[in-house]
């Protein structure tokens, strides 16, 4: 059993599936930070600082009137944080064409270097298998004559 696990773990599948997860681990950290850390401030400046993170709807308990999200939660008041879902929304947008527009010039990228290989001059080939063999049997013809 030892052994058939060792060999489970071997196969390139897995470990190609294990280092898919840490880069993506990695490259998710450093998405975060570009839309957090760049974007948002800028589109913060250029939407006047829209921020909907602290509206939300009181359901049940005594919530004091204008505390932010985090208050009302903690007075353990029943809240309808639409506010958070809205700007989770915006951000996952953000960062959905964040990814796409990477995604996209890395695709330029490879389409750009398969055109570069397309356009590469062959080598020239020398004759196929039937080229020879008809040689040969013209040769062989040329001599029996």
């Amino acid at each position: 059993m030892l052994n058939e696990f060792k060999d489970f773990i071997a196969k390139g599948n897995v470990m190609d599936m294990a280092v898919g997860i840490i880069i993506g681990a990695a490259f998710t950290a450093i998405v975060t930070s570009l839309v957090g850390d760049l974007i948002n401030p800028i589109i913060g400046l250029v939407s006047g600082g829209v921020d909907f993170t602290n509206n939300y709807a009181v359901l049940a308990g005594d919530v004091p009137e204008g505390a932010s999200l985090e208050a009302a939660r903690e007075t353990g008041g029943s809240v309808f944080a639409y506010g958070a879902f809205i700007m989770a929304i915006i951000n996952f947008l953000i960062i959905a064409w964040v990814v796409f527009m990477l995604v996209r010039m890395v695709n330029r990228v490879k389409d750009a270097a398969k055109k570069e290989e397309a356009a590469a001059p062959e080598a020239p080939k020398g004759p196929t298998q039937e080229e020879l063999l008809m040689e040969i049997r013209d040769a062989l013809k040329a001599q029996a004559s």
